[in-house]
């Protein structure tokens, strides 16, 4: 059956109408937006999602998250970047089992639909990463990750410690598996987690194996870079030489190459990967609560650099909703700049919808409402008490609205969230298994 969505203001963000407010009905069949306006009216009888008072939108895409951190959310609060992760967030991680990473995984999942995402990039731990596809599979969240590979670094736990030959073995393994699965709804990225805990044979293999990939359906390259000023400092004195040049000189730039962060990242490194057609994934409000700093949004665009948005991890934001991230990288970067109109309301839904689907190499298919392209769609209540009486739709949208405003969430045609409800996954379930996973966790690190 047909799903209309009816009622609504729709920002399109395609070419033609980019944030022009639209009042148009939609009507999806199958996995796609067959029509708009008008003749969205006409057809077989449908199933109808109302949207009165509400803007609908392309989903959300956020290209940096760590779903199996999302157990830890207020567990490591007050650490900058290298102890964060040596005294909390390693340890945990290793005390991860099969049933907590799924766990994990799928309280993610949840949080991420009911905010209104609908496409992430995520990055793993060392094991059990089967557990987050299978979560990301009974989810309908489309989405690349990968297991994070580590094959060096001090202050490595045991139970993260494994071999290049490992790493490579097991990234491989998943990638057959899971690579264009659910019609393609699922993809692999590989993740060398940083240029300290990667050896230079690990990131040649990683480069080699993402950039012979099929480009009808491209493995991805994810990792994090220049996120904090220790943390390019410790990589200095190891390798003599900045993280970015080490992960230049070994492939893992270009296309399709994601980097988190990009905090540090000074003007030539900017304008080096620029030219390489390299992607930055700007996490504001992580980059707040480690201290990290603010990352230059504004200069990242004026030098061409293709950026998306990402909430990175529970542990470190505490939450995974888009709207918070809109917000944050428009407003910091007003401030840093001391200029209104450095990265305006429309620049900021655009980090979180095509730029993010550009940045994945999925906008042909989603990241714009446009008749043949796949529903991935969210539908946002913008008539509450925090959005009234004045304002357009995008302003409300993008400096008002909260996760909790989110009514309709669709990917692939499927209706996720209704009403504000999970429909994919039984929140309640999620919740339990969540906190009985939690408590076992602790019990294992300490």
């Amino acid at each position: 059956m047909d799903t209309v969505i009816r009622g609504g203001t729709v920002l399109t963000l395609c070419p033609v109408h980019d944030t022009r407010e639209v009042r148009a009905d939609l009507r999806v069949r199958g996995a796609r937006i067959i029509a708009m306006g008008r003749a969205a009216r006409r057809g077989p009888p449908a199933r109808v999602l109302p949207a009165e008072g509400c803007v609908v939108i392309p989903g959300f895409v956020q290209a940096h998250v760590h779903l199996c951190q999302t157990l830890f959310r207020g567990t490591a609060d007050g650490l900058p970047l290298l102890p964060w992760l040596q005294r909390r967030i390693w340890p945990f991680e290793a005390a991860h089992d099969a049933r907590s990473t799924r766990a994990s995984a799928q309280l993610g999942a949840a949080e991420l639909l009911r905010s209104g995402t609908t496409t992430v990039l995520d990055m793993g731990s060392v094991h059990h990463h089967e557990q987050i596809f299978e979560a990301l599979l009974a989810s309908g969240l489309r989405a690349f990750s990968g297991k994070a590979m580590m094959d060096r670094g001090r202050g490595v736990p045991a139970g993260l410690r494994e071999t290049l030959r490992d790493s490579l073995r097991a990234s491989d393994a998943l990638r057959d598996a899971w690579h264009g699965a659910a019609d393609g709804r699922l993809r692999y990225a590989y993740a060398p987690r940083f240029v300290l805990s990667c050896s230079e044979a690990l990131l040649r293999g990683v480069s080699e194996r993402a950039t012979t990939s099929a480009p009808s359906m491209p493995t991805l390259m994810h990792t994090h870079a220049a996120e904090h000023a220790e943390e390019r400092a410790e990589v200095r004195r190891r390798l003599g030489r900045d993280d970015i040049d080490a992960l230049a000189a070994h492939g893992i730039t270009g296309p399709r190459a994601l980097l988190a962060h990009g905090v540090q990242l000074r003007p030539v490194e900017i304008k080096r990967l620029a030219r390489a057609g390299t992607r930055v994934v700007h996490c504001p409000s992580a980059n707040m609560k480690l201290g990290s700093g603010i990352a230059p949004l504004r200069a990242f665009r004026e030098h061409g650099l293709a950026v998306a948005l990402g909430a990175d991890g529970a542990p470190c934001n505490n939450r995974l909703d888009v709207f918070t991230e809109m917000r944050q990288a428009a407003l910091l970067s007003c401030a840093r700049e001391r200029d209104a109109l450095a990265t305006s309301a429309a620049d900021a839904l655009r980090l979180a919808t095509i730029d993010g689907a550009r940045a994945l190499g999925l906008d042909g298919d989603v990241g714009t409402l446009e008749i043949g392209k796949r529903a991935d769609i969210t539908v946002v209540h913008i008539s509450a008490l925090h959005h009234e009486p004045g304002g357009d739709a995008l302003s409300r949208l993008v400096y008002a609205a909260q996760a909790s405003d989110v009514r309709h969430v669709m990917v692939d045609g499927r209706v996720l969230v209704e009403r504000g409800e999970l429909r994919s996954l039984d929140e309640a379930t999620v919740l339990t298994d969540a906190r009985r996973e939690l408590r076992k966790l602790m019990s294992r690190a300490s």
